[in-house]
């Protein structure tokens, strides 16, 4: 990782660099741009680059109610992984989510990310719940933060 930068999407191609990043990491739920840009008048989206080259983004979700858990969701394109910027992410992106005063973190992990599940779980994460979109498709995991 030489320079990494982090940061809202701006305008049009970087939310389409952040969707590129999403698709690529959870294809089962690929989105349209026209759902990414929903998504980001909701939800504090961020898309990071090493120097130039796009390599990850974040999605951090407010509570939606009173007691509601905050969700922080942190994506790396595979080529990237393994190099400190899943770390960087998540801690910026839990800092973003500490905002919120939230009860608890949670993560959603495509069950198919084995490397995703395995990031969350060694930064304390526990499965709380199981989604699956429709018989015979890969779930998706609910992982809380457990209380320290």
């Amino acid at each position: 990782m030489s320079k990494l930068r982090i940061g809202a999407p701006e305008d049009d191609a970087a939310l389409e660099d952040w969707r590129h990043v999403h698709n690529t990491v959870v294809p089962d739920a690929a989105m349209s741009f026209d759902e990414a840009r929903e998504r980001a008048g909701k939800y504090l989206l961020e898309v990071a680059y090493d120097g130039d080259v796009l390599v990850g983004c974040t999605t951090v979700r407010p509570p939606e109610e009173d007691g509601a858990a905050a969700t922080v969701i942190v994506r790396v394109l595979p080529p990237w992984r393994g190099r400190g910027i899943g770390a960087a992410l998540y801690e910026r992106a839990m800092r973003q989510a500490a905002e919120h005063a939230a009860p608890a973190v949670e993560t959603v992990v495509w069950a198919a990310n084995a490397g995703g599940v395995r990031f969350a779980e060694a930064r304390g994460f526990v499965e709380v719940d199981r989604y699956v979109p429709e018989p015979g498709a890969v779930p998706y995991l609910t992982l809380r933060l457990a209380p320290a």
